[in-house]
Formats: structure tokens, C-alpha cells, sequence
């Protein structure tokens, strides 16, 4: 693939540059494959999107650097960024003050996954400053598959809603150990106060970004409609600013919109339905983010000794998440069948993770060639498995209104076959 690009870099000269028209392209065909899949599989575009990816990493598309920095970064960053704020502006917080049990089953289910996957890559002779990344990054599920998989499948209900909710919660703690494990990873030796410091500058960098964000949206929304298309490229530009600016200052940029999000709520409690007002602008950024992990993760160095890690990993941290909100369930108020698809719809990684194995690659890159080969082709395959695991959930909880395609139409051919 890179000989053709390079034929045809020699006789092509685009104004913006030869990769602009390449990534343009591959989104095109993105497009396509996601609407394809979902109609004639049922399957949410999410996974269309990753096989095109899939397919162009593997191809050798030099469009995507590893790790990740520069525009492709800030990019991911803010389709995360995005993402994270429309799922913290659905968490009141008074919901744990009515239910505790939940924020139970949330620090249960994480907890259990970071330690599951740890012991079990020790057991399978990675070094602990490799298992400890690893394992924070399986703690993250991702809530932007979650959501595109609800917004594909039309759902609604406690399953769904429980799903975001603790998908949400699991990227604020992996984003914020994450972030703090990145600065100490070269570091031998730790008291409790060095380990402890990296936390708290992150989190406090990223609370004072989100407290800017949540007091400027809301004095907006003082004098501007929510139903207004400004206000929500106000949003957008507010985002695109604190991307840039948190993770400057020692934060997280994903982090501080998803605080941003939550401290809105509060602020604003009543509903405002920004994503529609965002329009095609939000899902562009979303599919580009899909798009770019999978294109990423597909360069990873696929060997067979590293398969039987990956495979273990993906088996322990599924079974970790269902057990985890089974484990938390009690006096949560859901039934036992619901904690089970609720833990299966927390199985999708993506973006999150993969930015949380590029702070390692970046912060240590010896040890985190060790860990990225791992993370990558677990990411990949869970990205598109997980989207696939989640829709089932979805379905076998009885929350879509939309019927899945190869049902409905195995029903129509079944009907118009009775009829002849």
C-alpha cells in the first residue's frame, strides 16, 4: 500500500496535503461500511467503521502515527472529549444519594477487573511494571461504543441507562489512574506521597478545566436557547479549547469534559438534547475516532506468543465485568438477569484505552512497546467483539425499540413464503 500512496504522492499535489485526501477517502468508505453493516446485519455502524480501519492498518495506512501525537491526538482527544461530556451530563448526582448501591457496583466492578487481569498477567510471567498498565487499561470500558450502539439500536431503559452510567464511571477512574501511572512508570521506588501526588494534580488540574467549562456553558444558557444551533458550537468550541489547554497544565483533557459534563448538570438540570443540535459535526469527529483506533490498533505486532495474553486478557476482564455488577447487585435495584446484560454491554474498549497505552508508549517507550503490544490487538478486537456483545445485551434486555435486521428479516421471508 505505501508504493501506491507514493506513486501516487509523485503526480498528486491537494492544497491541504496528500494525507487530508487520504484520511477523506477512508472516511468515505467508513461511511459506507457502517450504514451497510447496519442494514443488512443489524449490527451498529461502530463495527463497520473498525473493519474499515482494520482492513486499512493492516494494508500499512501511514496516516495514523503511533503513538499517538499531534493533530491525531488532539482529534481523538476531542472525539472523546465529545463523548465523555454528553455521558456526564446524564449522571445526576443525586441518583447515588437515592441509590448508593450503585457507586457499590461501580467501584466493585472496577475494582475486580483491575485486579483480575493483573494476577492473571502475572501468572502468565509479564513483568508487574507491564501487568499494572495492562490492567488499567482493561479497567476502561467505552462508553462511546456504548452510546452508538443505544443511539443504533434505539434503547432505553435500566439496563441501558445503568451501562452508560458505569461505563462512564470506570473511564473517570482508568483516565485518572492512567494519567497518574504514566508520570511514575520510570520511577523504582514510590512512597505513598509520590504515588498519591501525580493523582491529585491530574484530577485537580482536570476539576478546575471542567468547573471553567460547566460556569461559562452555563452563563450561556442564561441568555441563549439550548435549542439553538450556537450554543452548541459554543459547546464545541469550549470543548476544543479545554482539550487543548488541560492536558498542557498536567490534566486530562477527556477527564475535564466528562467533570464538565456532570458539574453542567447539576448547574442546569433540565434537559437539553445538544448531541442532535451538534448534528453531523459530532458524528463526523465520532466516526473519525472509530476510524483511527481500529487503523491504529491493526499495525500492532501480531505474533503468536502474544495471542495467549491477549486472548486471557479479553476472557478474564469479560467475565471480571459481569461478575463484578453481579457481585455489586445487591439492593441496586435491578434483577439478576438485568446485572448480566448490564455487564455485557460494559465489555466494548476503544478510544479510551488507546489513549491511556499511549501515555505509556510516551512516557516510557521500552516498557511501553511491552505493554502496547498487548493493549493494541486486545483494543482491536474488543472494539468490534464488544460492539457485538453490547448489541446483544441490548436486545436480550428488551430495551430496543428498533428490531434486529436479520430477525425482521427472517420474519418477512418467513411471511411472504406462508403467503405463496
Amino acid at each position: 500500500m505505501n508504493e501506491i500512496l507514493s506513486f501516487w504522492a509523485q503526480w498528486l499535489r491537494p492544497s491541504a496535503g496528500l494525507p487530508t485526501v487520504q484520511w477523506s477517502l477512508l472516511l468515505a468508505v467508513a461511511a459506507v461500511a457502517g450504514y451497510l453493516c447496519q442494514r443488512h446485519t443489524g449490527l451498529p455502524k461502530v463495527v463497520g467503521y473498525s473493519l474499515v480501519g482494520t482492513a486499512a492498518g493492516l494494508a500499512g495506512f501511514s496516516g495514523a502515527l503511533w503513538p499517538l501525537q499531534g493533530i491525531g491526538l488532539f482529534l481523538l482527544e476531542l472525539g472523546i472529549a465529545l463523548v465523555l461530556f454528553e455521558c456526564g451530563g446524564r449522571i445526576p448526582l443525586r441518583w447515588f444519594r437515592h441509590n448508593p448501591m450503585v457507586l457499590v457496583q461501580s467501584i466493585a466492578e472496577s475494582t475486580l477487573t483491575y485486579f483480575a487481569v493483573y494476577w492473571v498477567l502475572v501468572w502468565l510471567n509479564q513483568p508487574t511494571q507491564v501487568a499494572g498498565p495492562l490492567a488499567l487499561v482493561a479497567l476502561a470500558a467505552s462508553p462511546a461504543v456504548l452510546t452508538r450502539v443505544v443511539a443504533d439500536t434505539r434503547a432505553a431503559g435500566p439496563v441501558t441507562e445503568r451501562a452508560i452510567v458505569l461505563a462512564t464511571l470506570s473511564t473517570l477512574y482508568a483516565l485518572t489512574l492512567g494519567s497518574a501511572r504514566a508520570e511514575q512508570i520510570n520511577r523504582q521506588s514510590l512512597t505513598l506521597i509520590d504515588t498519591m501526588y501525580p493523582v491529585v494534580v491530574v484530577l485537580g488540574v482536570s476539576v478546575v478545566v471542567a468547573a471553567a467549562l460547566a460556569l461559562v456553558m452555563r452563563m450561556a444558557l442564561r441568555i441563549m436557547s439550548p435549542a439553538s444551533e450556537n450554543t452548541s458550537m459554543l459547546l464545541l468550541a469550549l470543548i476544543a479549547a479545554g482539550t487543548a489547554v488541560a492536558a498542557h497544565m498536567g490534566g486530562s483533557a477527556p477527564l475535564a469534559a466528562l467533570l464538565g459534563g456532570i458539574l453542567l448538570k447539576q448547574l442546569n438540570p433540565r434537559p437539553w438534547a445538544w448531541p442532535r443540535q451538534l448534528g453531523n459535526a459530532s458524528s463526523l469527529l465520532t466516526m473519525l475516532m472509530f476510524v483511527l483506533v481500529s487503523t491504529v490498533a491493526a499495525q500492532a505486532d501480531w505474533s503468536g506468543p502474544v495471542a495467549g495474553v491477549v486472548l486471557a486478557l479479553i476472557a478474564v476482564r469479560l467475565v471480571a465485568k459481569v461478575l463484578g455488577v453481579a457481585l455489586g447487585n445487591v439492593g441496586s435495584g435491578a434483577s439478576w438477569r438485568q446485572a448480566l446484560w448490564v455487564g455485557g454491554a460494559m465489555t466494548p474498549m476503544s478510544s479510551i484505552a488507546l489513549l491511556i497505552a499511549s501515555q505509556f508508549v510516551v512516557a516510557s517507550p521500552s516498557t511501553g512497546h511491552l505493554i502496547a503490544r498487548v493493549a493494541l490487538p486486545a483494543i482491536l478486537l474488543m472494539e468490534v467483539l464488544g460492539a457485538v456483545i453490547a448489541t446483544v445485551a441490548i436486545y436480550r434486555a428488551g430495551e430496543s425499540s428498533k428490531p434486529w435486521a436479520p430477525l425482521s428479516n427472517a420474519a418477512t421471508t418467513s411471511s411472504n413464503g406462508d403467503n405463496a
